[in-house]
């Protein structure tokens, strides 16, 4: 048996109630169909509702955050926060490349300008040496506000991403960021539950974004939601979240133009029935991952196991071959025989609507892209 029989033997073993072994399968083990029909029963089935409530609640008591905002999916959310954070059209966003698209898309939603900075092979998410290799070269401060003596442009945040739900150095980033008087917000959406240093991410910056897709360790079918400590923010976000309606019991006056994003109780009601056994969920992944990088030692495959000083909770499980053929060679034969697998996203400066962004040498980034391979990750047992 080669190497590739023997990794698709053993992950049809891991989920021997799947065929094919998909990439990663929503779960529904608690009150998800009590909670739907609740909503029905009581006809609130649009943002009002207990639901949009409960969930946000909860997630804010996980957490520790003063506030959260549900909203209807994700990348909603990173635009609706760049929004609520004040940047303005040509302000520029640090992110980095390696990034599910949304990333990106959202900076410019909100009519700011992507600059592209290089990740770690450790974490896969943002280099602080990178982003302050950028920052030494580029930036001046001045009066408090960060220009990019290059463009000319005003440099207004920087946003990481937890790749995979594996902890970026965000408290090396943090500091970066105040030195530069630049505000941190965290591209969370695939990292609830992880902790960097005992701390939960997105709770780290000046707020923080999670994602509830339907591939998500919780889902909400499709959902997002902002966490923050700032009272301002939240606000600001609920309000243009909601059609930038002022509350009347029957007059309708909007202030501004406003977007109709928030979450609705259908939705909330899946996802705040997950978060009632989210412990068993992060578990169940936490336990996969351990049997997989037993099992990939004994081959000689890097397996991407957590950061230093992080509690991932393993979103997506992934590897490392030694060079790009191996990858492709794997990929070609992983699908065609029954598991499914897929490789990183395409890098984000590489993308037709972002080549004209400015950003930093990737070397790191360029070696992940050629090499890893996302593997199944769904909670086992289902």
């Amino acid at each position: 048996m080669n190497r590739e029989q023997k990794i698709i033997t053993y992950i049809k073993g891991i989920y021997p109630n799947q065929c094919p072994v998909l990439l990663h399968c929503p779960e529904f083990r608690g009150n998800e169909k009590k909670y739907l029909e609740e909503c029905i029963d009581t006809k609130y089935v649009s943002y009002i509702g207990r639901f949009v409530a409960d969930i946000e609640n909860t997630i804010i008591k996980m957490i520790g955050t003063k506030y959260a905002v549900a909203l209807a999916n994700g990348t909603s959310a990173l635009h609706i926060l760049l929004l609520a954070i004040g940047i303005k059209p040509e302000d520029e966003v640090i992110t980095q490349s390696l990034s599910f698209a949304a990333t990106s898309a959202a900076i410019v939603h909100a009519q700011g300008t992507p600059v592209f900075v290089d990740v770690e092979q450790s974490t896969l998410g943002m280099s602080p040496e990178s982003l302050r290799g950028f920052l030494e070269r580029h930036a001046v401060v001045v009066c408090g506000e960060c220009s990019n003596k290059i463009t000319g442009k005003r440099i207004k945040a920087v946003m990481p991403m937890h790749t995979f739900g594996h902890p970026v150095r965000i408290e090396e980033i943090k500091k970066i960021c105040d030195e530069y008087c630049l505000l941190l917000v965290e591209d969370s959406a695939e990292s609830l539950g992880s902790l960097y240093m005992g701390k939960y991410t997105g709770t780290f910056g000046k707020a923080g974004v999670f994602s509830f897709n339907g591939n998500k360790l919780v889902t909400t079918g499709g959902g997002g939601m902002v966490v923050t400590d700032d009272e301002t923010i939240a606000n600001r976000i609920r309000h243009i979240s909601t059609t930038a309606k002022r509350p009347h019991r029957w007059e309708f006056y909007h202030d501004e133009v406003g977007y109709n994003l928030r979450m609705p109780s259908l939705n909330a009601a899946i996802g705040f029935a997950q978060l009632e056994y989210f412990n068993q969920i992060l578990e169940n992944k936490r336990e996969t991952a351990c049997l997989y990088n037993e099992f990939f030692n004994t081959i000689g495959i890097k397996f991407i196991a957590e950061p230093n000083n992080a509690k991932s909770n393993y979103w997506l499980n992934a590897i490392l071959f030694d060079k790009r053929s191996q990858r492709d060679e794997f990929l070609e034969y992983s699908n065609d025989n029954g598991v499914q697998t897929r490789p990183v996203w395409a890098l984000l400066h590489t993308l037709p609507p972002y080549r004209h962004c400015q950003r930093t040498e990737m070397p790191n980034a360029e070696y992940i892209a050629d090499r890893l391979v996302n593997i199944p990750s769904s909670v086992r047992g289902g």
